[in-house]
């Protein structure tokens, strides 16, 4: 439960209050979308948070289990 929320946390570092400001965000949202990093705002990556949200939390699954097989043989 906490490897998804400590990706989210690390993903935005220095941009939690603003996190469509995340260098790493915005360059996620351009690899999938198409849409140029430099070119997004608030709305087209909160757009497309909304729009992946199904994706987004299958891929926060993702890393929830692969954190808990990396703790496990640890």
């Amino acid at each position: 439960m906490f490897a998804p929320l400590r990706f989210l946390w690390n993903a935005t570092r220095g941009h939690r209050l603003a996190p469509w400001r995340s260098e790493f965000l915005r360059w996620r949202v351009e690899t999938y979308s198409g849409k140029k990093a430099e070119t997004l705002t608030s709305k087209d990556v909160m757009s497309f948070m909304w729009t992946s949200r199904w994706e987004m939390l299958s891929f926060l699954a993702w890393i929830g289990r692969l954190d808990r097989e990396v703790h496990k043989h640890s």
